[in-house]
């Protein structure tokens, strides 16, 4: 059984396009045994910023159905081996669902902790709070870690929060 390399794949829609490249695959393919195989590099980026990345292998049977399965990610990389996809995902990444909290630093900017805050372990930092004028039940709460869980509680707590800044802008 030959195997098509995943270069003529990629030589096909770099050429005539992605309209073109399934009918002249299609050809191919009727000469060949097989469907060439693409590693394909599925990247989400949630709201926090966090990006997840999945790699998998897709035997590409169609070029047609392969762009459609894939129809609502944006195409980053391309090369004969591995196809990059992104996708902006409207959520909060798995990390800080299961272990993010809130916190705030020695010199008072709002952080996001792996675990309860502690230095160490910063996963991201957003805006200077003005101590002076935070509320002593407030500020207690983000020394001791406000988990995050949700979207819905990462959105309300930056919210809360960016009226305590020092100057309304946020690091990110």
């Amino acid at each position: 059984m030959k195997i098509l390399p995943a270069s003529l794949l990629s030589a096909f829609i770099m050429i005539i396009g992605i309209g073109g490249a399934n009918e002249a695959f299609a050809q191919v393919m009727d000469q060949e045994e097989s469907a060439p195989q693409m590693k394909v590099i599925l990247e989400r980026v949630y709201l926090d910023g966090e990006i997840s990345e999945e790699t998998v292998t897709e035997t590409i049977w169609a070029a047609e159905d392969f762009w459609a399965k894939y129809e609502d990610w944006n195409l980053i990389d391309m090369d004969e081996d591995v196809v990059v996809f992104r996708q902006q995902t409207d959520d909060i990444s798995p990390l800080l669902k299961a272990n993010g909290y809130f916190g705030i630093t020695e010199e008072g900017v709002l952080t996001i902790f792996n675990g309860k805050p502690q230095r160490a372990n910063i996963i991201q930092s957003f805006f200077q709070i003005d101590i002076q004028r935070l509320e002593s039940k407030k500020c207690e709460q983000l020394k001791e870690g406000i988990p995050i869980m949700t979207k819905d509680r990462y959105i309300n707590v930056l919210e809360t929060f960016k009226t305590y800044s020092t100057d309304g802008k946020v690091l990110n």
